[in-house]
């Protein structure tokens, strides 16, 4: 926590990789070891403040990652209403269509009446510009109609943005790998849905790492490659060595890259038309397994956050994206 002109303020963020980030910048600032928990994540917070207490400022950057239910060492129901109870000004980035997992998953009538509540207090603005993407309208319109109709249509062509369909991901790997190496434009890397298997901490049985594998091209998927000492305290896309791997939501929400590589997986299809999902070529347990309400019914969800998955992904690149799907018809 850092106090300014009497106030107490803090910056929450509940994503290990922008988290990283955020603790850079406040090293940079000169903040001491007891100030960096202005930066931390949101069970953190919620756990080391008490409601009688609240601070003054909570900036909560990437709010559709907070969680609707417990998990872990958090408890309670609902983490934003607990940082609501704990700071007496609450500012709130928020995307649902970034929610990525069913312990985020908020039902529309839920996510309503909360911006309701906001605007009633004249609080909401809406931003409706993607800043990310440096293309003409006509670009940025194919990438969202893709992503929120499930429609592909012609590509045009586009003087400032690179947009391609690949046939061969040994090709896309290649052409990226050549524009990451003008890192003065910023960071390129591969990304992919996640359909290979991989468990965060735990080594698969017989192999060295858990891979994107298709056809004879395979990859390590992200955080299993060692980093150097230089990169010790940067985040993924940050690191040398990660064009090397496969990134997934879990490293590059939140990151903006020059550009980006993604491999649709077999969860994503395209059939009659239209772009459909199936949640049983998914290996995201946290998208696939039905969220279990209140009233202790099960929802199926998979639909929605696998869409989410896709948005996230397709949205990175600020001057270039590739694209190869394993689904070939």
């Amino acid at each position: 926590m850092i106090e300014k002109c009497g106030q107490k303020q803090c910056l929450l963020v509940n994503h290990n990789q922008q988290l990283i980030v955020y603790q850079q910048l406040a090293k940079k600032l000169g903040l001491t070891k007891q100030d960096l928990d202005i930066v931390s994540k949101s069970t953190k917070f919620i756990n080391s403040h008490d409601p009688s207490k609240p601070v003054d400022v909570a900036i909560i950057d990437e709010a559709h990652l907070l969680w609707t239910q417990g998990k872990q060492s958090y408890r309670e129901e609902n983490q934003l209403q607990d940082i609501l109870d704990r700071a007496k000004v609450v500012i709130v980035v928020f995307d649902k269509n970034q929610i990525l997992s069913r312990e985020q998953f908020m039902k529309n009538k839920d996510y309503t009446n909360l911006l309701e509540k906001v605007k009633l207090k004249k609080n909401s603005f809406y931003l409706g510009e993607q800043l990310r993407i440096n293309a003409e309208e006509y670009t940025v319109n194919w990438i969202r109609e893709l992503i929120d109709n499930q429609k592909i249509n012609p590509i045009r062509k586009n003087s400032k943005y690179d947009l391609e369909i690949f046939n061969d991901v040994e090709e896309m790997y290649e052409r990226l790998k050549a524009e990451s190496k003008n890192e003065e434009a910023g960071i390129s890397r591969l990304l992919a849905t996640f359909d290979w298997e991989y468990i965060n901490g735990k080594k698969p049985e017989n192999k060295e790492f858990w891979k994107v594998k298709i056809g004879g091209f395979e990859l390590p998927w992200n955080l299993q490659l060692k980093k150097s000492r230089k990169d010790r305290d940067k985040s993924w896309a940050e690191q040398e060595q990660t064009i090397n791997e496969v990134g997934s939501t879990f490293t590059i929400q939140e990151f903006d890259l020059n550009y980006a590589g993604v491999i649709i997986g077999p969860s994503v299809s395209y059939r009659d038309g239209e772009i459909i999902f199936d949640p049983t070529k998914s290996k995201n347990k946290k998208a696939t397994q039905k969220r279990t309400l209140k009233d202790g019914a099960k929802e199926e969800v998979s639909d929605l956050l696998l869409k989410n998955e896709l948005n996230v992904l397709l949205t990175r690149g600020v001057n270039g994206l590739y694209i190869y799907a394993v689904d070939n018809t």
